[in-house]
């Protein structure tokens, strides 16, 4: 069993600074805005030899009783519960914080290992901002600063004092790569979920609630997967906030990692241009595409709402009609079996090769029917 790390804290203490430089990649999205990051996000990684899973997770606010607050709660209590160790982060510039007195209780009460890491210390004449945390009981203390790097390197050699020497877990690689993309609110997160059979990613009716692409991998009928759930994306016109941009661009690059793609519509709101334009970029990229018509038990008893999605499925999607499309009911779990089957079947086809001979013949045969000519006359 891996040995698991989880970084929690209050919002904007640079938890996901931290988890970027430990993994060594900008995997979770860092902003000013307080509570970017929501659902948690592992990283495998390798620190002087020893191998271990980090986990970001949302910033935990204890008096907030809102539905979305509630949720991310729930989310950094699943990473505590699974971890071996917590990175407790703290903000020096600030100072202790009656929130920060909140969240050192639930670590008792879960009894875990806990490194108290004061963020935000950027040299060694500032060690004196930590000197008031020592009120919260964890020691010793960790003076570090995520964005500059100093003190990581101590924090990380006492974590992995802890970490006995394992061989690393060996990648599957027949793992299918799976990009689940498409506007907000269309059901992404929701088809994770009901995959899993548990919430493990945080669905609201909110628009925007997903913001980070979060890689899970998953079992299926005895073949592995690896699903990316991404942030909804918005008509450029729409998009007014600097996270949200920055969500898109990123849920627009995680088709570069996939075999497949899927695009899930929403029934209910018919196909838009965005759509279409998502279903583009995926081709453009040689991906496997699958578009999802979600939401389907909303219409299943209308047929004439049945009628008219039909016409404009087959309309808007007439110029790539080659691409499969699914209509499932993550709700109601319909179609689920044969959205995996279509995703085999994909990916089968684009990772098909085309031996010489074969190819050489059809394209013999192509010259016969249609001799390619030059100056009006054909080409001996």
């Amino acid at each position: 069993m891996d040995y698991i790390v989880a970084i929690v804290g209050r919002p904007n203490v640079g938890k996901s600074t931290l988890f970027n430089r430990i993994n060594r990649k900008r995997k979770s999205l860092v902003d000013d805005l307080p509570g970017i990051t929501r659902d948690r996000i592992y990283a495998y990684i390798q620190w002087e030899g020893k191998y271990f899973t980090i986990v970001d997770t949302g910033g935990l606010e204890v008096d907030k009783d809102l539905p979305i607050y509630d949720k991310v709660k729930e989310q950094v209590l699943c990473a505590i519960e699974e971890a071996d160790s917590v990175i407790f982060m703290v903000d020096a510039k600030e100072g202790l914080m009656p929130q920060d007195m909140e969240i050192a209780k639930i670590l008792r009460r879960r009894g875990k290992r806990v490194y108290l890491a004061v963020n935000k210390v950027d040299g060694p004449e500032k060690r004196i901002l930590s000197d008031e945390f020592h009120m919260l009981g964890f020691e010793p203390l960790y003076p570090i600063s995520a964005s500059h790097g100093y003190g990581i390197k101590e924090l990380m050699d006492d974590i992995c004092k802890e970490i006995g020497f394992e061989k690393p877990v060996s990648k599957v690689t027949d793992l299918i790569k799976v990009a689940v993309l498409g506007r907000p609110n269309v059901g992404k997160s929701s088809l994770i979920n009901k995959i899993l059979g548990f919430e493990r990613m945080i669905v609201s009716e909110v628009p925007g609630t997903t913001r980070d692409c979060v890689d899970i991998e998953l079992d299926w009928i005895g073949k592995r997967y690896l699903f990316i759930d991404t942030a909804g994306i918005r008509r450029r016109t729409k998009i007014k906030e600097r996270i949200e941009r920055v969500s898109a661009i990123s849920s627009l690059k995680s088709m570069e990692r996939a075999d497949v793609v899927i695009v899930m519509m929403d029934c209910k709101e018919g196909i838009t241009n965005q759509d279409l334009r998502i279903c583009s970029d995926a081709l453009e990229r040689g991906k496997g595409l699958i578009v999802a018509l979600n939401k389907w038990d909303l219409i299943a008893h209308d047929r004439y709402l049945i009628d008219q999605l039909e016409m404009e499925v087959s309309r808007s999607l007439k110029p790539i009609s080659f691409v499969p499309v699914v209509r499932i009911s993550v709700k109601e779990g319909k179609n689920i079996d044969l959205l995996f089957n279509t995703i085999k079947r994909l990916n089968r086809q684009i990772s098909y090769r085309v031996k010489t001979p074969f190819f050489n013949k059809i394209l013999k045969d192509i010259v016969a029917h249609h001799s390619p000519t030059y100056s009006g006359r054909k080409v001996k």
